[in-house]
């Protein structure tokens, strides 16, 4: 029994160790977005880059940790917001709001794990980011499929479609939002207004799944 427990004090230990540690990487990413590197994450965590590299493996487990703490994070809030006690296209748009405020608010998060850098430290590789950001994606697009076959009757060959729009939605926030952040040609509104009417069609004629929750 003592053994157990000192395993699990040790476990606990462990993630708690990792939780502070991309916690540092989070702030070396605010100030540094894609131009992040080991060393300055190193740094800020107050440890030297082998400690760093033993508890994550390599730079893309690193990378693919801090993805996956920010993806779990944003889907979190997208379900809330087609969740929301709303009208569908109000949590159609709310949703699509959700995404665009998310990019905005960490524009340099964003930039780090969607784009490469062309600023690595010296003898240091930058973050293969198109290792990464694809599977990003591609959850998010299985995540948002799911809801749309739990919620909306799509009639025959609806798992498929639903996949389809699933990820077809996601490509067109991603995309949209890519262009939006970086050239800023209209309110985030305005974006989220324009979106949401080329998804309209289709979905405001589709009925809500019969026992589903509804959408």
């Amino acid at each position: 029994m003592e053994t157990t427990t000192q395993q699990t004090d040790q476990q606990r230990s462990a993630q708690q160790r990792r939780r502070e540690l991309l916690e540092a990487a989070d702030r070396v990413v605010l100030r540094d977005g894609p131009g992040a590197s080991m060393n300055a994450i190193a740094a800020e965590a107050g440890i030297t880059k082998p400690i760093l590299y033993r508890h994550f493996g390599d730079k893309g487990g690193l990378y693919a940790a801090l993805a996956k703490r920010h993806t779990d994070a944003l889907l979190d809030s997208l379900r809330a917001a087609l969740d929301a006690p709303a009208e569908r296209r109000e949590r159609v748009e709310q949703t699509l709001d959700t995404y665009l405020a998310a990019i905005e608010a960490r524009p340099q998060v964003y930039r780090f794990l969607m784009h490469p850098s062309d600023s690595a430290t010296p003898g240091e590789q930058g973050f293969d980011v198109g290792l990464h950001s694809a599977p990003v994606l591609r959850r998010m697009g299985e995540e948002l499929a799911q809801v749309i076959e739990e919620r909306v009757d799509l009639g025959p060959g609806s798992a498929q479609l639903a996949r389809v729009w699933g990820h077809g939605i996601v490509g067109m926030m991603h995309a949209a939002g890519d262009w939006w952040l970086g050239e800023r040609p209209c309110p985030r509104a305005e974006l989220v207004s324009s979106l949401a009417d080329l998804l309209w069609g289709r979905l405001a004629a589709a009925g809500d799944r019969v026992g589903g929750p509804g959408f």
